[in-house]
């Protein structure tokens, strides 16, 4: 198969500022939020940092719904270490956990930060270092330090330093415009990966989170590409007659999984990404489509409406042991694993509104975890506890954020247009 790369399109592929980064709105936390105090960090004299690090752990962690920082205002003394650390006046407001630091220059055009993080009813520091990175990327280090907060109260790796994928569609000069674009997993630090006059669908990341793989229509029929994130440059991997759709990265990298319809019908195909050859996984007159794969890479899972509606099926990897998962509703679809393997969560109809569901693959016990009436595109975060989707508000599509239980919500909106496709990538470092 001959590769074709990509050398000219229509828009800039090297990251570009975007036009808004996405807002956050949290509009629920869960009954059993830990109350933690994050202390405004101390900085060294006439130091002033580009950005609030201690403000920024603080969003971090009411952003996963597992946390209920204590506001500023309430906060009795402002320690900046732990020699200054009184736990009684922390008791008496209720905190369990108290974090406390200081920022000051590193030299050499670096900044560092010395943090403690402390347990206040055992009276005992938990976790404490020092991390340092140029003046100009403040966001990053205050993302580590809420990810080892995170890690060292829950118990799993925190995923605030990893990213998001999505579309944004908008008008410019009258005319529609689709952006694939790259942010933090707060919607700050956006940038655009790719803009195009023509739709731009199903982000995948890759499973060492260099690279996206996605469907364009800018050559006026659909075609699947990979494109390096660092440095923009992309190859068109699938463009045949009809369908070339829905890619998604098998665990190790070195294949895709796509929805193709060179045969004459919607089939699963996996192609290796190194050679193209081309596998096809399905075989059946009905529409196959939205793979994903299990983590082990031993099987995966789509959509079918080989049983008279779309509804989720497992496969293995060597296409064999065909199974169907979903039976709770006329249409079940889009279905995604959860990084151990043992859920999947996928679009549910439910009278006449479409939710995210969530099962168990071994009890098939099924959960509807959203109350949205127009739910679609879940991704799953790589520690498993947060899951986004896209849905309505307002007339406008926006970036949703629940918690795998269903217990905690935060919505991500465009001040510009719609948002839309969204994929969560893997841990990137």
């Amino acid at each position: 198969m001959m590769r074709v790369i990509v050398t000219m399109v229509l828009a800039a592929v090297i990251a570009l500022p975007a036009q808004a980064e996405l807002m956050i709105r949290i509009t629920e936390g869960a009954d059993n939020a830990i109350p933690v105090a994050v202390v405004p960090f101390g900085k060294a004299d006439g130091f002033q940092p580009s950005e609030n690090i201690s403000q920024i752990i603080h969003e971090d962690l009411a952003m996963s719904g597992e946390f209920k920082p204590l506001p500023s205002e309430r906060m009795l003394s402002l320690p900046t270490n732990g020699d200054d650390v009184f736990y009684r006046d922390w008791r008496l407001l209720g905190q369990k956990y108290l974090l406390v630091g200081q920022v000051q220059p590193a030299g050499g055009n670096k900044v560092s930060a010395r943090y403690e993080l402390f347990d206040v009813n055992r009276e005992k520091r938990i976790m404490g270092e020092t991390a340092s990175v140029a003046a100009d990327n403040l966001r990053t280090l205050a993302h580590h330090i809420s990810d080892k907060v995170y890690e060292a109260i829950t118990g799993t790796r925190g995923v605030f330093s990893t990213r998001i994928a999505y579309v944004t569609l908008d008008m410019e000069n009258g005319k529609r415009i689709y952006r694939l674009n790259v942010s933090d997993v707060d919607g700050k630090r956006a940038s655009v990966r790719l803009k195009s006059k023509e739709p731009i669908l199903s982000p995948a990341w890759s499973p060492d989170g260099r690279r996206l793989a996605y469907v364009s229509f800018e050559t006026g029929r659909p075609a699947i590409y990979i494109q390096e994130l660092a440095t923009g440059k992309r190859t068109r991997i699938a463009q045949f007659p009809g369908l070339n759709s829905a890619p998604a990265w098998s665990p190790d990298g070195d294949s895709l999984l796509m929805t193709l319809s060179r045969d004459g019908n919607a089939e699963i195909y996996k192609m290796d990404v190194a050679s193209r050859k081309l596998t096809r996984m399905t075989d059946h007159w009905a529409i196959d489509t939205e793979p994903d794969w299990a983590p082990d890479g031993n099987s995966f899972v789509f959509t079918s409406d080989r049983s008279g509606g779309p509804q989720v099926y497992r496969m293995d990897a060597d296409g064999g042991d065909l199974s169907r998962l979903t039976f709770g509703s006329r249409y079940n679809a889009r279905p995604r694993f959860s990084p151990d393997g043992e859920n999947i969560f996928y679009v549910h109809q439910r009278d006449s509104y479409f939710h995210i569901a969530r099962m168990n693959i071994e009890s098939g016990e099924e959960t509807i975890l959203t109350r949205t009436k127009l739910d679609e595109s879940p991704s799953v975060a790589p520690n498993g506890r947060l899951l986004i989707y896209a849905t309505q508000e307002g007339g406008k599509s926006v970036l949703a954020v629940i918690s795998a239980d269903g217990g905690s919500n935060y919505i991500l909106p465009s001040r510009f247009g719609d948002v839309r496709e969204p994929a969560w990538s893997p841990f990137l470092n």
